[in-house]
């Protein structure tokens, strides 16, 4: 495994790895899976149901708000066995509301830690999404002046990594991707050679789970995103 205290590039993902996300999707999932009330199925059951939606739009149409948003309103006709009515789409919407009006929150020692980092090492920002929404947190967030670039990506899979690296002229072996997803960030950096950091997150989506090799020694868990001011010689913060 490559020594993490000498000079790095560092590629880290955003959504709740930076600051939280998906948090806000499963509140307004809970509020679905009580608002739609189903005469036999129990919310286990339709949370399924809805994550098999999620799951083929993921694939179709790909992330963000209005997909998720897509996927209620198919779960809500698979359910109901009919098209949606004016007064359930309203209802949908009203659910749905709280992801447009949320506000970007940091993770704790989000913030100090970059800018402990940065002096030491080069800091790439990569996220996945519909570009607009995924944008605006971007802009909101407080954060891009620490890294060199932010991309936004449709997919994150081993042939975004290996373009990655060939876009900004790195050695795959000599860096290392931050994120909290095994499907998304762990698994694909490593298949294109490089090293990771997994920073689990309770509320990660569910389709972004995954195994990962508890033996793999160029993956380094770690349990919250300061104590990488340590693993890469920044100090250890507060």
């Amino acid at each position: 495994m490559a020594q993490p205290r000498e000079a790095k590039v560092l590629v880290f993902d955003a959504d709740d790895t930076l600051w939280e996300n998906n948090v806000v999707f499963e509140r307004v999932i809970d509020d679905f899976l009580g608002w739609i009330d189903h005469p036999t199925l129990d919310r286990a059951e339709i949370r399924a149901i809805l994550d098999d939606i999620e799951r083929a739009n993921a694939v179709a149409h790909g992330y963000g708000s209005k997909v998720f948003l897509r996927s209620l309103g198919e779960c809500l006709e698979r359910l109901r066995e009919r098209p949606a009515t004016d007064a359930e789409r309203r209802g949908l919407d009203e659910l749905a509301a709280a992801l447009v009006q949320h506000r970007v929150e940091l993770m704790p020692g989000v913030a100090d830690t970059l800018d402990a980092l940065a002096g030491r090492h080069e800091l790439l920002l990569l996220t996945k999404g519909e570009r607009e929404e995924q944008q605006r947190k971007l802009d909101a967030c407080g954060l891009l002046h620490h890294f060199r670039a932010a991309h936004i990506v449709a997919e994150k899979d081993v042939d975004t990594y290996r373009w990655l690296a060939r876009e900004h002229g790195f050695d795959p072996a000599t860096a290392w991707m931050i994120g909290n997803s095994p499907r998304s960030d762990i698994l694909p950096a490593r298949a294109a050679g490089l090293n990771a950091v997994f920073i689990p997150n309770d509320n990660t989506w569910v389709l972004e789970h995954d195994e990962l090799d508890p033996d793999d020694p160029a993956v380094v868990h770690l349990k919250e995103f300061r104590q990488l001011r340590t693993l890469f010689g920044a100090g250890a913060g507060r």
